[in-house]
């Protein structure tokens, strides 16, 4: 059972890294196009084969993989593709549930003189061909979380800041890259096979662990930026919040890296994979506790983990309103035109 937790959990995080985007579209002067791509609606995950590869040292190959001139977007829904595309962020997002739990493989070639920022471009296109995806940009008043400093102050470490990931250094045992829209990422299950270690560069390193005896899963962060918290913390809550997850913002002041340590109860996350559409098969809605799916996605509702992890690190959210640049889908079809 723990293998399958681990692997929701890197699974998850690795999808979800796709929310990491940055800009808003700008219009091109050409239409860039892939050479060639194939896609395919997502199989069912089979719990015990990633298992087994587990037990093997090998990590689940889901979300964004660019190498050379091949991109692959790995048991992706349409939600978090037009977040890489179209470059913004989950909670900028108008669209249909469905967009964000039908899931999708990609594998498609880029024409020779490609670079990695010419992905994005190319999935856009793709999405409109394929998908025959329609959208436009407004901007809207919509209710979001401010991230700010307790009263008691803040109760975190401060450490030094990160190197940069060398994309040119080879990969170590055991280790896979991810890449974000916003920079490389880097891998690692750890030793027991109870975790992972995620290394985002500059904004910080997470070991991710699971805790059976406390029933959660506990993050440790060194050298997070509060802009690498923040887009954790979004990225948490995107998992369970539908087709309109709130923006998280830092409001904090906080310029340098800490060391953190928080946790997440792992019937919370379970509620979270299932209201994201994650089958997780012999898994119950409440491993170990009582939150529900709809408690899971609001992390202001009774007994969530957020808060109070929030609270042991001097921090707090906020409820606000501020207006949001959207993107909002208009169209887009289940079934994607034949390759």
């Amino acid at each position: 059972m723990r293998n399958r937790f681990v692997l929701l959990v890197a699974g998850l995080l690795m999808a979800a890294g796709a929310a990491f985007g940055q800009a808003a579209p700008a219009a091109a002067a050409a239409k860039p196009e892939f050479e060639v791509a194939t896609v395919k609606p997502s199989a069912p995950l089979d719990m015990q084969k990633l298992a087994r590869d587990a037990q093997a040292g090998k990590m689940p190959n889901f979300g964004m993989h660019l190498d050379g001139l091949r991109a692959e977007y790995n048991y992706m829904a349409l939600k978090e593709l037009a977040v890489v595309a179209y470059k913004v962020k989950a909670y900028q997002i108008s669209c249909p549930d469905w967009m964000g739990t039908t899931r999708y493989d990609i594998v498609a070639r880029m024409p020779e003189g490609s670079k990695k920022d010419d992905a994005a471009p190319m999935l856009k296109t793709l999405l409109e061909d394929r998908f025959k995806l329609v959208a436009h940009l407004e901007q809207k008043e919509l209710p979001v979380f401010a991230l700010v400093v307790g009263k008691s102050g803040v109760k975190m470490k401060e450490s030094p800041a990160p190197p940069p990931i060398d994309e040119s250094a080879e990969l170590k045992p055991g280790e896979m890259k991810m890449d974000l829209p916003d920079g490389p990422a880097r891998m690692t299950r750890t030793s027991d096979g109870m975790g992972a270690v995620v290394n985002m560069g500059v904004r910080g390193s997470y070991t991710q662990k699971m805790d059976l005896a406390t029933q959660s899963l506990k993050i440790d962060g060194t050298g997070v930026s509060m802009s690498g918290l923040v887009d954790l913390l979004a990225q948490m809550m995107q998992i369970g919040g539908g087709s309109a997850p709130k923006q998280v913002v830092d409001q904090t002041g906080l310029t340098g890296h800490y060391d953190l340590s928080f946790s997440f109860s792992l019937a919370e996350l379970m509620a979270m994979a299932k209201a994201q559409g994650v089958d997780i098969p012999g898994a119950s809605p409440a491993v170990g506790g009582g939150n529900s799916a709809a408690e899971a996605s609001d992390p202001g509702g009774t007994g969530s983990s957020v808060y109070a992890a929030l609270e042991k690190m001097g921090l707090k959210l906020e409820s606000k309103k501020a207006v949001v640049q959207q993107l909002v889908i208009e169209s887009a079809e289940k079934t994607p035109t034949e390759d």
